[in-house]
């Protein structure tokens, strides 16, 4: 008897883009599965911030196609059911966290008590009615991921959200996505950082725009005979130098 196959979150098929002339990712094509927390492991310049772009329909294609939830990405109903954050600053700076929070909770028609809630849950409180720009890096990203949170969003694409932070709040931050996946929410979360991959239900481990591999991180371990899945990526890499 055979299984009837789950659609995605996000399909992408044969995904090329070109930026000044030059590729940037090429022949890319994954799946995301719904509620799962699937990371984008590699190093700087891999092309994870491009492919992240192209899923929230804000990058320019030069060929293949991204879908989400059986829609273009980009489309007008996945505004209000896809959050965002990106690397680069994503609110306004000449508000304070909180207010920044409030206005994106009434653009998004969340309810008004989110906001405090994130306010404590990504430990703002001591910051919260001071300016963004006053802010550190680190404080000014959970205000970005905080803004990506609002109104429950059936995909999260969070670029980088833990960098600048310290290791107590990063193992906090990883505890509420695999409680929002839990949950129902699908989770694509980028990082450089190999040790944080473990965290993931999978992975697509990323080089020079190309998909390296894409697996749950034990089955990556095992079939790579490493310890870890920064091992793991070397012995790739150098199986297809």
């Amino acid at each position: 008897m055979k299984t009837k196959r789950t659609t995605p979150a996000v399909s992408i098929k044969d995904l090329g883009i070109v930026r000044s002339g030059k590729p940037v990712l090429s022949d890319f094509s994954a799946e995301i599965p719904k509620g799962k927390v699937v990371g984008l492991i590699g190093p700087s310049g891999s092309g994870k911030t491009t492919l992240m772009r192209a899923i929230v329909g804000v990058q320019r294609i030069k060929r293949g196609t991204v879908t989400v939830y059986g829609r273009p990405a980009g489309n007008a109903w996945l505004r209000r059911r896809v959050g965002y954050m990106a690397q680069t600053l994503s609110v306004y700076a000449d508000l304070t966290a909180r207010e920044n929070l409030d206005y994106f909770s009434a653009m998004m028609g969340a309810r008004a008590s989110e906001t405090k809630a994130l306010i404590a849950d990504l430990e703002l409180e001591d910051c919260a009615d001071r300016l963004v720009q006053n802010l550190s890096g680190g404080q000014q990203a959970r205000v970005s991921l905080g803004v990506a949170l609002l109104g429950a969003p059936k995909l999260l694409v969070l670029d980088e959200p833990t960098v600048e932070l310290d290791p107590v709040l990063r193992r906090k931050l990883w505890q509420r996505f695999r409680r929002l996946a839990r949950a129902g929410t699908t989770l694509f979360v980028s990082s450089h950082a190999m040790e944080e991959a473990e965290h993931c239900d999978h992975l697509f481990l990323l080089r020079g725009g190309r998909l390296l591999a894409s697996d749950r991180p034990a089955a990556l371990r095992r079939r790579t005979g490493s310890l870890t899945i920064g091992e793991a990526f070397l012995k790739l890499v150098g199986g297809n130098s």
